[in-house]
């Protein structure tokens, strides 16, 4: 049973200025428990129902981490999930270290993605692909955002990220690896012969790449419309991106 301290910190982790303040963050669901406590993450609680806890009690045990058995009206109280069944995970921020593509790397930068979901999505999609740097603009959503963490299904333990001034960093690249921009007027996605290693800019979902940072972009690139869609989700379009990155690059 949570003690009124532990719910009322548990539930202050809904908002980021209590996150960055405690340096902490919720991960909740069953997967997504599981796969942090196999991750290098530092897990600081678990609240778990006990069906969770008995099946999992070997990844506990890997990190010695504290648990605390609770029922599942006591766990949905506790986080921001409609309904939880499982458990949930206080977990530790990492320090914000800054991230660069190596040769034969691909890096995602996110350019003022304010939406939680499609962070999430594309932390899912860059796991995929195989893509493990992200750069943030520092008005890209939090990644710690439990929506965020929720829609990545678990991939955020496999994918770096890094907030910053991302116009900064590619103003001083000056022309060492090519940076794809994703843009309505760039060349055809499907012939563009990409390079295996540079960075994919992808923009605000209603605005696009700002222009500081389009100054910036060597190759603009777009996905051909064959329909009368007015635009695709920004997830989506990252997915169709990075796939045909890696069909030309493989």
């Amino acid at each position: 049973m949570l003690s009124k301290n532990q719910l009322k910190y548990i539930q202050s982790l809904h908002q980021k200025k209590y996150r960055q303040h405690h340096g902490a963050f919720l991960v909740e669901g069953a997967k997504s428990v599981q796969e942090v406590l196999q991750s290098n993450f530092q897990t600081e609680l678990v609240v778990a129902t006990e069906a969770f806890y008995k099946e999992n009690v070997h990844l506990t045990d890997r990190q010695r981490t504290a648990v605390e058995i609770v029922s599942e009206a006591e766990l949905t109280r506790a986080g921001t999930l409609e309904s939880n069944n499982a458990a949930l995970a206080v977990v530790r921020t990492k320090e914000n270290r800054p991230l660069l593509a190596q040769p034969d790397e691909i890096a995602l930068v996110l350019d003022d993605i304010r939406d939680p979901g499609n962070l999430g999505t594309i932390l899912r999609i860059a796991d995929w692909y195989g893509v493990r740097k992200i750069l943030c603009s520092e008005t890209t959503a939090d990644v710690y955002n439990p929506k965020v963490i929720s829609a990545s299904k678990g991939s955020f333990t496999r994918v770096n990220w890094w907030y910053g001034n991302v116009v900064q960093v590619l103003s001083q690249l000056a022309g060492t690896l090519p940076v794809y921009g994703a843009f309505l007027d760039g060349a055809d996605v499907h012939t563009l012969p990409f390079k295996k290693s540079g960075y994919l800019v992808m923009g605000n979902e209603s605005n696009g790449i700002g222009p500081d940072l389009a100054r910036y972009i060597t190759q603009p690139v777009t996905i051909p419309r064959y329909g009368e869609a007015e635009s695709l989700n920004v997830g989506i379009a990252t997915a169709v991106l990075l796939d045909n990155i890696r069909r030309t690059t493989a």
